[in-house]
């Protein structure tokens, strides 16, 4: 059997969505630093978790080794880290409340409006925008900047980590206005396509 067909046979084997695999084994380890107060270990297993999401992607189009599985594994990775930490960190009073509360909610809201899609048009396909993607990089920085701060308090941490909480907060709003408005006009739309983003 051809390399090609066993690619094709088993996506799991794909380094893609090994890579992609690993940043979701990643997950307990990182909670589990955070709750020891091991700051500094969390902080460098979020920037490996990170390179992990930046090099899947890469490889994936280098390789020609695009799968559908990976195509829905990657944002469930992205979500299933960021989500456990907003979490956590809140747990540990690092996140204020409130953030989390729109990260999730917003979260949960998008699911449901793909979910009542593909049950009323059979559209599968949920493309990111823009705003989703600003958002996601907010959050991302927000945790990183979060996590530093327990490490170090220079001035320059400090300012990054507010401003990335305060840009997380409005981009998730209107990131998911703008999922709202999307998703009002695909109804009646042909399906087709396959699920990417976050």
């Amino acid at each position: 059997m051809s390399d090609v067909s066993i690619t094709k046979l088993n996506p799991l084997r794909t380094a893609p969505n090994l890579l992609t695999l690993a940043r979701i084994c990643l997950a307990p380890f990182l909670v589990a630093a955070i709750l020891d107060g091991h700051y500094g270990l969390s902080f460098g297993l979020f920037v490996a978790a990170g390179l992990t999401d930046a090099l899947d992607g890469t490889l994936a189009r280098v390789l020609k080794q695009r799968t559908m599985l990976g195509s829905y594994l990657d944002p469930v990775a992205d979500k299933v880290l960021l989500s456990t930490l907003f979490l956590v960190l809140m747990h540990q009073g690092l996140i204020p409340a409130r953030v989390t509360v729109m990260v999730f909610g917003r979260d949960v809201g998008i699911l449901l409006v793909a979910a009542l899609l593909y049950a009323a048009v059979g559209r599968r396909e949920f493309t990111p925008s823009i705003f989703g993607k600003a958002n996601t990089f907010a959050q991302v920085a927000a945790v990183a900047a979060v996590l530093l701060h327990q490490v170090t308090a220079a001035d320059w941490v400090s300012v990054v980590r507010l401003v990335m909480l305060d840009a997380t907060m409005v981009l998730t709003v209107v990131s998911g206005l703008h999922y709202a408005w999307m998703a009002s006009r695909r109804v009646g739309v042909p399906a087709g396509g396959v699920p990417s983003g976050r």
